[in-house]
């Protein structure tokens, strides 16, 4: 009925896209969820299989403020800011300009440390990508900070290509790699590679001042405000700013293989490995995820799924798309409980049938 209810909604503007009522049915079922998860401020994008595209938005960009959230509000997007540094570097690899497979070493270090050489001998692209570079994630380095991701020295937790390990420090040094070899900055490179080609106006890996009264707050479990961060030094695992309709326009170039290469698209649909943690036999959950080259892969009664989520604690976000079909969801939002209404969302928005298991997943971590 709620699938319904999105299409007789609301008039029909450009390109396949819709924009719901506040009124409506749909709008009122999203504000509920929004209440019970303690969430100020949402963005939804869900795109049908026959490419048409349904934005939803509600609530404030700051529970304290006034000014309501819109189709134009920016969120920080957290993790999702992963997937599009891994197709920007799959663009690059497509033009010969990146190896998946040669040793980073090869291609020097912005800033040197015996032992930075001595990893990177060992590291390959594919393996940062696949998150089995055996590199530690930020809350492993004890004191050091995340703001001074880019000067660190890099920290193996497990041998190189021994198992799936998550890592944001693994995409940061990637990140440096990739700017070293092309002699451009992470913002320049996704203007060029994915926000211009994709039509993403309102994506940025950095501040800027466009952004202006569009920036959202973030805000923790029991929706109080936190603060508007402004990353002053783009990361490619966590400081992109984007809206729920730019981000669908990347999860169905993502789905269609758009500016990629048919091989390369399809090693980015193919599993490397199982999502296993280390030290774990496999749950349920762990046996329908895997991970290919950048985003997260969910077996289920509908097919393949690529998924990835975003949480940079006062904000979480989650996508998932069937590339069988191109029908997809995105969701931003400006709150620590983000995942518990994608939870809620998932089987009214694309199928009540569909076991979410990459939701599980996430909730085992």
């Amino acid at each position: 009925m709620l699938l319904g209810l999105l299409w007789l909604a609301g008039p029909a503007a450009v390109a396949q896209l819709r924009l719901i009522p506040a009124e409506s049915a749909p709008q009122r079922y999203l504000a509920a969820v929004a209440a019970r998860c303690h969430l100020p401020g949402l963005q939804l994008a869900r795109t049908d299989s026959a490419g048409r595209t349904t934005l939803l938005q509600l609530g404030r960009l700051a529970a304290d403020e006034p000014a309501l959230v819109d189709e134009h509000s920016v969120f920080q997007v957290a993790s999702l800011s992963k997937p599009v540094f891994a197709y920007l570097v799959l663009r690059l690899v497509d033009r010969g300009v990146l190896d998946l497979d040669a040793p980073l070493s090869r291609y020097g270090l912005p800033h040197r440390h015996p032992r930075n050489q001595q990893v990177a001998a060992r590291i390959t692209a594919r393996m940062v990508l696949r998150h089995t570079s055996g590199l530690a994630h930020w809350a492993e380095f004890g004191g050091s900070k995340i703001t001074r991701w880019n000067q660190g020295v890099l920290q193996l937790k497990y041998p190189p290509d021994s198992l799936w390990h998550y890592s944001g420090e693994a995409y940061a040094y990637l990140q440096q790699v990739v700017e070293h070899v092309t002699g451009r900055g992470l913002q320049q490179l996704a203007e060029a590679e994915v926000f211009g080609p994709l039509g993403m106006v309102d994506s940025s890996f950095g501040w800027d001042e466009r952004f202006a009264g569009r920036l959202c707050s973030g805000h923790d479990s029991t929706g109080a405000p936190t603060l508007r961060r402004k990353f002053r030094e783009p990361s490619a695992a966590f400081s992109l700013i984007s809206t729920a309709a730019d981000y669908s326009r990347f999860v169905q170039a993502l789905a269609r293989g758009t500016g990629l290469l048919p091989a390369t698209h399809q090693l980015l649909l193919t599993a490397s490995g199982p999502a296993v943690r280390c030290g774990r036999r496999g749950s349920a959950a762990e046996q329908h995820i895997s991970w290919g080259l950048g985003v997260g892969l969910q077996q289920g009664r509908r097919g393949p799924a690529l998924w990835h989520w975003g949480d940079n604690v006062d904000f979480q976000n989650f996508f998932l798309v069937f590339p069988d079909t191109g029908e997809s969801l995105v969701l931003l939002s400006n709150g620590a409980n983000g995942l518990r209404a994608a939870r809620q969302l998932l089987p009214l928005l694309l199928d009540p049938n569909e076991h979410y298991w990459a939701l599980d997943w996430l909730q085992e971590q």
